[in-house]
């Protein structure tokens, strides 16, 4: 997985996945493994009391449906789970993330700088 290896993103989300991806909180680790270097413990630790959850409660999709519902994380719905016409989608959600993990998400931080240089339409 060396540089210009065509497979190493690929096999690095799949690592950083394991844990279950969106459906828990393996992307919320991911990210605080990436932007801060933190090793996958220090990673865990962060994100579980930035959520007030233990870090087994990370992995249980079932802890962390209700859990992403209720910080707006944006998740992936699976048979019979629910979800509501309010519930963040996109974009919403990597803004609630970037508050939560009071970490810089670069399309939060694009969509700021371009909506702050837009000018009002003039009718």
């Amino acid at each position: 997985m060396g540089a210009g290896d065509v497979y190493g993103q690929a096999v690095s989300h799949g690592v950083a996945s394991g844990m279950g991806g969106i459906r828990t909180a393996g992307d919320l680790v991911a990210r605080m493994q990436i932007t801060r270097g933190m090793r996958l413990t220090e990673a865990k630790e962060y994100v579980a009391g930035r959520l007030g959850v233990s870090t087994l409660d990370l992995s249980d999709p079932t802890v962390m449906l209700d859990v992403r519902k209720e910080y707006g994380l944006g998740g992936i719905l699976e048979s019979g789970e629910i979800t509501d016409v309010g519930d963040p989608l996109g974009i919403e959600a990597k803004f609630n993330i970037a508050a939560v993990l009071d970490v810089p998400v670069n399309c939060v931080t694009r969509f700021r700088d371009m909506a702050s240089r837009r000018r009002p339409v003039e009718i």
